[in-house]
C-alpha cells in the first residue's frame, strides 16, 4: 500500500503550483516555506485552512476555484523516477496493491495520467469522507478495498504523518527519502523490491 506524493513520484513543483493557482485566483500571497513543506503531505482542506485561519468562507471559496482549475496543467509537473507502470505490474504479481492518499480530488485523474489506475486493488484519499492522515482511516478504508488484512499489508510513505497511521492501523511500515525517520527506510523507491523481500524471509 503506497502513499503517492514523495513516493510515486516528486510532486513538490506540481502541489506549489496547484496551491499558488488558487491563491492567485483570491488576491492572495503564494505559499510561504512551511506552506510549500506541508503541502507535500497534508491534504487540501488542511492547507486550505491553515492559510484560512478559521474563516470558513474563505475555505470554501478555495475549494471551489480547485474544482475549476484543469489538473493536466499540474501533473505535467510530477516527478516519478522512472516509468512506474511496469515496475507496478512487477509488484502486482507477487502483492495486492493499494493507494491511501491525503490527495482528495485529483486522485482518479492522477492514476490514470500515471497509467497505473487498473493496477490498485484498493484506493483510498482524502476524497472519501473519512479523516486525513495522520488519523489511520484513509489506510483502513483501503485495506478493507482491497481485501486484506491490516497484519499482511506493509505502508509505504515519506512523512511521519504517514509513519503515525501506519502504527494506528496496524500495519508494517517504509519509510522513503529523508523526510521520515524509520528503522525500515529505502533512499530511492526503486530499492522497494529488496526490502520485500527481506521482510518476506522474516526481517524484523
Amino acid at each position: 500500500m503506497f502513499d503517492a506524493d514523495g513516493v510515486l513520484f516528486d510532486s513538490d513543483e506540481s502541489n506549489v503550483a496547484y496551491y499558488n493557482a488558487i491563491f492567485t485566483r483570491m488576491s492572495e500571497p503564494p505559499l510561504d516555506a512551511d506552506e510549500c513543506a506541508a503541502c507535500v503531505y497534508h491534504a487540501a482542506d488542511q492547507v486550505f485552512r491553515t492559510r484560512a485561519l478559521g474563516d470558513e468562507a474563505r475555505v470554501a471559496r478555495m475549494h471551489e476555484i480547485g474544482k475549476t482549475l484543469d489538473f493536466r496543467q499540474f501533473f505535467d509537473l510530477l516527478r516519478p523516477p522512472f516509468e512506474l507502470r511496469p515496475f507496478m505490474l512487477d509488484l502486482k504479481r507477487r502483492f495486492r496493491l493499494g493507494i491511501a492518499t491525503n490527495r482528495s480530488a485529483t486522485i482518479p485523474a492522477l492514476l490514470h495520467h500515471l497509467e497505473i489506475a487498473d493496477l490498485f486493488d484498493g484506493v483510498a484519499s482524502a476524497r472519501d469522507d473519512v479523516r486525513p492522515k495522520p488519523a489511520p482511516d484513509i489506510l483502513q478504508l483501503c485495506i478493507e478495498r482491497a481485501n486484506a488484512n491490516a497484519d499482511e499489508t506493509v505502508y509505504v510513505g515519506d512523512a511521519e504523518t504517514d509513519r503515525i497511521a501506519a502504527e494506528a492501523a496496524g500495519v508494517r511500515f517504509i519509510g522513503i527519502g529523508h523526510r521520515v525517520e524509520h528503522h525500515h527506510r529505502i533512499p530511492v523507491l526503486g530499492e522497494l523490491p529488496r526490502l520485500l523481500d527481506q521482510l518476506a524471509n522474516g526481517a524484523s
